[in-house]
């Protein structure tokens, strides 16, 4: 309710009032701006900032030193957006894959955790093991996301691997959404090998 009453005051004296404000002094601006500068900052971030997530301080030194390099607040705002896009898409990058060997060592389990686009796609296809003595690997996908069709690629460029092999590859726990994205984009869709990994 504040910010709307001082909102509403600030727009009524620049449209109605000014004649009047700009007749207020630069340097009693200045001071406005100095003391509203001073009640806006929490200070007592400062005592927790050596606790804060490096990337969280990179953002905030980045943002705050372009303000006052450039004397622009909307190019201090762009750095810190684009490095937090940054930090961000590298922090959902890191995906996990497990393998698990069944008792005969005959099939493998490889369980994938995390979000599978453009970022993740090299490491993920860096995780299987194509040269083993197996009968079939099973890839489990139910705590994995696909995003774009570099997901897809990469599913399609592990299962080729191991077709060439000789090995029969199997895919499940798939979310809706990702099921739909893979039988849309996956280069094998009209093969009837792949169609039964994926429905498996």
């Amino acid at each position: 309710m504040s910010a709307l009453v001082a909102g509403t005051f600030l727009m009524t004296l620049i449209l109605l009032l000014k004649d009047f404000v700009v007749q207020i002094p630069m340097a009693a601006l200045v001071g406005v701006m100095i003391m509203v500068s001073i009640g806006t900052f929490e200070w007592s971030t400062l005592k927790t900032l050596h606790k804060t997530p490096i990337t969280d301080t990179t953002v905030m030194v980045a943002t705050v030193g372009t303000v006052l390099l450039t004397n622009d607040l909307s190019k201090g705002v762009l750095v810190g957006v684009v490095l937090s896009a940054i930090f961000f898409a590298a922090k959902i990058s890191k995906i996990k894959v497990t393998r698990i060997a069944s008792d005969d060592s005959s099939k493998v389990v490889y369980q994938v955790a995390g979000q599978l686009f453009f970022a993740s796609t090299t490491e993920f296809t860096e995780s299987f093991s194509y040269q083993e003595d197996i009968q079939s690997v099973k890839i489990d996908l139910t705590h994995a996301h696909l995003w774009d069709d570099s997901a897809v690629g990469a599913i399609d460029k592990v299962i080729m691997k191991y077709e060439q092999n000789g090995i029969q590859v199997e895919i499940n726990g798939l979310n809706q959404e990702s099921d739909q994205l893979l039988k849309k984009l996956a280069v094998h869709h009209t093969d009837s090998k792949f169609e039964e990994a994926v429905n498996s």
